[in-house]
């Protein structure tokens, strides 16, 4: 049985972007378990008395129905290298529990650096963010992700962001580039300087 994974920000003591996390956790089930009923989080998510106004992350494990939810105090670690990793085969359509390949992927890396990982000669996302890069007029993010994050499609939606082929040769055109998921908005994600993007 799948076990997928939704993880949710909370910030104020309000679970943050509802909608979009609604959206891929039912298309998820549907198109994996053949859910054809809808799930809503607003309905499922009790937030504990005990927060406090600081951020959270609430992880909410699932298959067919809920099956976990969990609450953990958030703290940004700010990634400030990243270093290209080829991965043709690689596959992430669905926020699955198990990161083990993943995992694997960045095994010994440095404290505060991570993977940015090229399929078919293309970037996709680092280990667990999509990525966007400034090219000094626009942020563009790879239209070749792994996994469509929830961040992402908020932006693209909101013309934030725009989607190009992103190649790796093409990285010399960028200025920097920021790491962006449910927990990490844009405007919070350190900048990463392109000479900081290791091969």
């Amino acid at each position: 049985m799948y076990l997928l994974l939704e993880s949710i920000k909370i910030k104020d003591k309000v679970l943050q972007s509802l909608d979009f996390h609604n959206e891929r956790l039912n298309r998820s089930r549907f198109e994996l378990l053949n859910c054809k009923s809808e799930i809503d989080l607003s309905k499922e998510i009790s937030l504990p008395e005990m927060l406090s106004a600081q951020v959270y992350k609430c992880r909410v494990l699932y298959s067919k129905q809920i099956e976990v939810v969990e609450f953990q105090p958030y703290l940004l670690s700010p990634i400030q290298a990243l270093k290209i990793v080829e991965a043709n085969h690689i596959d992430y359509a669905y926020k699955f529990a198990d990161r083990t390949y993943l995992e694997r992927l960045r095994a010994n890396l440095p404290l505060y650096q991570d993977i940015l990982i090229v399929k078919n000669r293309c970037i996709t996302d680092t280990s667990y963010a999509n990525i966007v890069f400034f090219d000094g007029k626009n942020w563009l993010t790879p239209d070749t992700p792994l996994l469509r994050g929830t961040k992402r499609s908020q932006l693209l939606q909101k013309q934030i962001v725009q989607e190009s082929r992103i190649t790796v040769k093409d990285l010399r055109h960028f200025q920097y580039a920021k790491i962006i998921n449910a927990m990490i908005d844009l405007e919070e994600s350190p900048a990463i300087s392109m000479s900081s993007i290791l091969f």
